[in-house]
C-alpha cells in the first residue's frame, strides 16, 4: 500500500469514528466509557495521518 492510500484509508477511517461519536453525543443514552473510546481511537487515527504526512514531506 502506498503511503496516499494508507493516508486516504486513515482518513476515512478518522471521518468514519468522527460521525460515530457525533452519533453517541446525540444519543444520551450512550455510555460515557463508550464516548471515550471513540475519541481516543479518533486521536489515535489523526495522530498516526499526522506522522505520515511529516514523512511523506521529509523524503
Amino acid at each position: 500500500m502506498t503511503i496516499q492510500a494508507h493516508l486516504v484509508e486513515l482518513e476515512r477511517k478518522h471521518k468514519t469514528l468522527e460521525n460515530e461519536l457525533h452519533e453517541a453525543l446525540v444519543h444520551l443514552s450512550t455510555d460515557d466509557l463508550r464516548i471515550v473510546e471513540l475519541k481516543r481511537r479518533k486521536l489515535m487515527v489523526k495522530d498516526q495521518i499526522e506522522r505520515l504526512k511529516q514523512n511523506e514531506t521529509l523524503h
